[in-house]
């Protein structure tokens, strides 16, 4: 896959103490005053936003449109609602459709501004479930809480048949973990149906995406599949301002490859796109934060969200709403130096 010659990272920064010559970032509270220019053949260059390139400054500064009827100029919060009996963050403890209905309602309430319901578990090792199954699993429980929150569904499928019963019953926008490439009928669906879409990079299938995961880098390899699988979907119809991306943390990739990853996520930016990160309850968490159990870790995930938002990113994928909800608006308070009430 042929990528970029040169790719520019903002030096993201937050906080009220904004020189003039900074430039603020895709229309959100972060800015930034130097880039840094990457390449597959030199050394990182840093440069002030003076000397960066025209159409980079464009599209890293461009506000980004609101999307499922949620404005991007904050940080949004997607609640997971997994209803699987096997998912490796709450072993199935949202399974039935009235516990995922009552999760979903509850998440609405502590904070969440989306619901991401999935029926099919994506954690390493998992195989295929047959869309018929899959399609039972989210289906009662979409069109149930479709009709009983006050915020917007996302169906988290690979598989245009499901997508299609998931918007049937309420779902506002498809979440594809495959990012496009496991069933070619869902991005022409999607742009029929004018939905918004989120483009994820996984290295392979659940099953064997962690089987010795390697990447010429890591950062630029998903970047470049990425920018590539946008291209894809606006070929196909559905524009920019309605994909979302997210650059798979945990699919198929290494502890190193994760820290990387959110080093400089705001490379992400130049995308053009709101990014969204699903780093809740993931492996590497159990391993630096020495937390075994998934339903410990809430604070280090907790921390890699307000890192991820001191980058910019726009969407966080998480399990724990209420902490998650908390500690953002400490963060903010802290950052802006004062309390609006909100």
């Amino acid at each position: 896959m042929k990528g970029l010659t040169e790719y520019v990272r903002p030096l993201v920064q937050t906080g009220p103490a904004r020189p003039d010559t900074a430039l603020a970032l895709a229309g959100g509270a972060c800015w930034f005053t130097h880039v840094e220019i990457l390449s597959r053949s030199a050394p990182p260059v840093i440069v002030p936003v003076a000397d960066m390139p025209e159409t980079a400054r464009q599209t890293l500064t461009t506000p980004r449109p609101p999307i499922a009827g949620l404005s991007m100029d904050r940080p949004r919060i997607m609640g997971i609602l997994n209803v699987t009996p096997d998912s490796f963050s709450d072993g199935g403890a949202h399974a039935g459709p009235a516990r995922a209905v009552s999760h979903g309602r509850a998440m609405v309430a502590q904070g969440a501004d989306i619901i991401d319901i999935g029926g099919e578990s994506t954690r390493p090792g998992a195989i295929t479930v047959p869309e018929e199954a899959e399609l039972a699993r989210v289906e009662p429980v979409i069109r149930a809480l479709y009709s009983s929150i006050d915020a917007p569904i996302s169906i988290d499928t690979r598989k245009a048949m499901v997508a299609k019963a998931a918007v049937t019953a309420g779902a506002a926008l498809v979440n594809d973990v495959s990012g496009f490439t496991y069933d070619k009928a869902l991005a022409p669906y999607c742009a029929q149906h004018q939905l918004p879409v989120c483009v994820m990079h996984a290295l392979g299938d659940p099953e064997t995406m962690q089987d010795n995961p390697q990447y010429a880098d890591v950062l630029l390899d998903i970047y470049d599949f990425l920018q590539a699988q946008i291209c894809m979907l606006v070929e196909a119809g559905i524009p920019r301002h309605r994909i979302i991306a997210d650059p798979g943390i945990g699919f198929g990739k290494t502890l190193a490859h994760n820290l990387t990853l959110l080093h400089n996520l705001s490379l992400f930016h130049g995308l053009g796109v709101p990014i969204l990160l699903g780093a809740s309850r993931k492996g590497f968490i159990r391993t630096i934060g020495q937390a075994p159990n998934a339903e410990d870790r809430a604070p280090g995930s907790i921390a890699v969200a307000l890192a991820a938002v001191a980058q910019g990113v726009q969407i966080l994928r998480v399990h724990d709403v209420t902490e998650t909800k908390q500690a953002l608006r400490l963060w903010q308070a802290v950052e802006s130096g004062e309390h609006d009430g909100a």
